[in-house]
Order: structure tokens, then C-alpha cells, then sequence
């Protein structure tokens, strides 16, 4: 299960900056999150303002 990041994501790339595998990218203004590369460890929704990061 990895997280995908909402509508709500506000592009601050706090998630990214977290992220210990780099599995988080910006792509046209919003970021997005690589399932494949995802560790599900929250680091993302931890570091979020907004809670973009949910768990699928």
C-alpha cells in the first residue's frame, strides 16, 4: 500500500524534502508519489501542511 498525494497538495515540496527513498517528484506543479518506489512510511503526510499525503 502507498500513499498518494490529494488535490489539497498546495506544491510546497515538504513531502519530497521527507521522503528517505526520494520517491516523491514534481510534475506539473504537483507533486507525485512513485507506488513502486513508496516504503509506506507516512514520512510524507508527517511532514505535509495540508495532509495531501493519504494512504491508499
Amino acid at each position: 500500500m502507498a500513499y498518494k498525494i490529494s488535490d489539497d497538495c498546495i506544491a510546497c515540496g515538504a513531502c519530497a524534502d521527507a521522503c528517505p527513498v526520494n520517491a516523491i517528484s514534481e510534475k506539473d506543479g504537483k507533486y507525485v508519489i512513485n507506488a513502486d518506489e513508496c516504503l509506506d512510511c507516512g514520512a510524507c503526510a508527517d511532514a505535509c501542511p495540508v495532509d495531501a499525503p493519504k494512504a491508499e
